[in-house]
């Protein structure tokens, strides 16, 4: 399969924020911010894999400077990593005072997609190939954060199994 460039999944979409966007502090809901990082991420692992993608899982967001009504919102995707059905999507979301040009980083997170097939099953993705030495430099840190996905997926897991689908209180102990 032949490597791929991190600069060839690179997505990228700006958006105004609007009122109905934000929240009582009149900043953008995180959920809002959330929901523009997932589609931001999934169309880059599109573009690298060019097939159909699935969320695999989110690492934490970590929200850095609020957003505030009236700022742009800029978020930033990129494939960072492979496996054999998976990628690592690096996101970094910039907030913009469009009145004044001042520009911050509010947001950071790394998200993982698995490509399938037309039934939902995994299907391999071509290895990337990174260039720049900031992209050297997250290619390399990946292998350590997916052994940390694994063992968290791995608690979460463990989680379902204890707790199960009922609520505590409809539950009886054993």
């Amino acid at each position: 399969m032949v490597h791929k460039t991190c600069s060839n999944s690179l997505a990228v979409k700006t958006s105004h924020v609007l009122p109905p966007d934000t929240n009582a502090h009149g900043t953008l809901f995180g959920g809002k911010l959330m929901a523009h990082i997932d589609d931001v991420a999934a169309i880059a692992a599109v573009r690298h894999a060019r097939k159909p993608v699935v969320t695999a899982s989110t690492d934490s967001v970590d929200f850095l400077e609020p957003v505030k009504e009236g700022n742009s919102i800029c978020v930033e995707a990129f494939v960072t990593w492979t496996h054999k059905t998976s990628m690592e999507v690096f996101v970094k979301a910039v907030t913009e005072d469009l009145l004044t040009g001042e520009r911050k980083v509010s947001a950071t997170a790394f998200l993982t997609f698995v490509a399938v097939d037309d039934n939902g099953r995994p299907v391999p993705v071509p290895p990337i190939e990174p260039e720049t030495e900031y992209e050297k430099q997250l290619h390399e840190g990946a292998k350590q954060r997916a052994d940390h996905r694994r063992q968290r997926r791995g608690q979460s897991r463990q989680f379902a199994q204890l707790f199960g689908t009922d609520y505590p209180w409809n539950r009886t102990e054993k």
